[in-house]
């Protein structure tokens, strides 16, 4: 079976196409490339193509995708199923199109200097990290493995983690609401100040890619002197432009904008020195200005949310949050198998069940006091004895003293058996501790990492620091 669609882009109001429909166009394009080698000034460029191919192949441009699946008559047999989707466009919507592609910084120039326009021949390109993250996500959801494509994924070229941005699904328009912003703001800031040094100190270049990983934060410079006044990690507006073009999934230079005003308006950020020339020209950018005469600084709530002063998210507080909330748990869990140390979890979970159970005990019936007994030689011997099918790893005096204690025999009497009862709690509860701190010690700082996490918890406590380098020497075959 066979099936062909043409495909009409989306258009938003502003007639911008759909963000979604364009990253798709863009990863059609790529894969029907053959990102090979060329040669720029005596260095040759791997996974690059030139404007020639690129506006030739938008032209005719065509996807096939085939699902094989039983057949629903007759079980036995295998139906292929092929949808070939075209999109065609004649020679200068083909040049507009990749004009595009180069303002949401998914191409840049092979040899690295700036080219505002994109011209109809005589240039080579490669992708950004950025539009690397974005051929990859497609070519995951379309199993798409064509071994061209598959060499740059698994190249060292892959390093970007973008910021996956919320829209409106019937506008394309992102989301405002603070806790999404805030979001942003930290993956913004980085875990750390990300300050320059050296030769970066002239910042400002007019560079395509500036940030290869997503998980830097923007550019810092460590001491700025303004008028009589020397600022601390400040940045300008174009850092934070380039920052948020660069690293998540704008497509735009107005999308960045509508962050950086919401960084201000939510007190994340402030300016230190309006570039009042700007200002004159565009009156209605009063709040943020996206150029190297503008500069701004994060406020005090913006380094509390970003974790660099007081509030900092401890292994001790993540811990917390991660038993605190049940698809966090189950993910901990998981990770806790993988790693052969469930029975830490499982344990911790267990005396807090035995604790609600202590607690509620009436001590005038006796048979409850004996059922908790009874549930606490169950959780001895099966995490605390030697030789216990799920042994936990606590200090040898708490080993000792919970052998002495469960060993010993109890009395027969209600008040004795009380008492017991209490030590045996008490026990328990140190032993708790001790779990707690080798999870959030061992466990919490590595399950943080994992793409599982991030995945459900945002990067909201995600310190994972990867950098990779990704320069202009890098990408010859020299």
């Amino acid at each position: 079976m066979h099936q062909t669609s043409s495909r009409l882009l989306r258009m938003t109001e502003d007639d911008r196409p759909f963000t979604k429909d364009f990253k798709d166009l863009f990863s059609t394009l790529m894969v029907s490339l053959p990102l090979s080698n060329h040669r720029v000034r005596f260095r040759t460029y791997a996974f690059s193509f030139t404007s020639e191919e690129a506006i030739g192949n938008l032209g005719s441009l065509k996807f096939s995708q085939s699902n094989r699946m039983p057949d629903p008559k007759d079980p036995s047999r295998i139906v292929t199923t092929t949808t070939t989707t075209t999109f065609s466009m004649a020679k200068e919507m083909a040049r507009s199109v990749c004009q595009r592609f180069l303002d949401a910084r998914f191409i840049e120039p092979a040899d690295g200097k700036p080219v505002p326009i994109f011209p109809l021949k005589g240039c080579t390109w490669v992708l950004t990290p950025k539009g690397i993250y974005v051929l990859d996500r497609f070519c995951q959801r379309n199993g798409i493995n064509q071994d061209h494509v598959l060499k740059l994924l698994h190249s060292q070229y892959n390093t970007m983690r973008l910021v996956i941005l919320e829209r409106d699904p019937k506008t394309d328009k992102l989301s405002h609401d603070r806790n999404t912003v805030e979001v942003i703001f930290r993956r913004f800031s980085g875990s750390t100040p990300n300050i320059k040094t050296g030769s970066s100190m002239s910042s400002d270049s007019d560079s395509v890619s500036e940030y290869a990983d997503g998980v830097t934060g923007v550019k810092l410079v460590a001491s700025r002197k303004i008028s009589d006044k020397t600022v601390k990690n400040s940045f300008t507006g174009k850092d934070a432009v380039d920052w948020l073009l660069d690293c998540c999934t704008t497509v735009e230079r107005k999308e960045t904008l509508e962050i950086c005003n919401l960084f201000v308006q939510y007190g994340l950020i402030q300016c230190v020195l309006e570039d009042r020339i700007y200002i004159q020209q565009y009156p209605g950018e009063k709040d943020f200005q996206a150029t190297k005469g503008a500069v701004y600084v994060f406020t005090e709530r913006g380094e509390r949310i970003n974790g660099w002063i007081g509030d900092r998210e401890t292994n001790t507080t993540r811990l917390t949050s991660i038993l605190n909330d049940p698809a966090l748990r189950l993910l901990f869990r998981e990770y806790l198998r993988e790693t052969v140390c469930e029975e830490n979890l499982s344990f911790y979970l267990d005396v807090v069940e035995f604790d609600k159970s202590f607690k509620a005990i009436d001590v005038n019936r006796p048979d409850a006091v004996r059922e908790t007994l009874a549930a606490a030689y169950g959780l001895y011997n099966a995490f605390l004895a030697p030789g216990s099918p799920c042994e936990l790893n606590i200090d040898h005096t708490l080993r000792q003293d919970m052998a002495s204690r469960m060993t010993r025999t109890v009395a027969k009497d209600d008040s004795s058996m009380y008492a017991s009862l209490k030590d045996v709690a008490a026990l328990f509860e140190r032993a708790q501790q001790q779990v707690f701190k080798l999870m959030a010690g061992d466990s919490v700082p590595k399950f943080t990492r994992s793409p599982r996490y991030v995945e459900v918890a945002g990067d909201k406590f995600c310190d994972e620091d990867r950098h990779s380098p990704f320069s202009d020497r890098a990408r010859t075959g020299k």
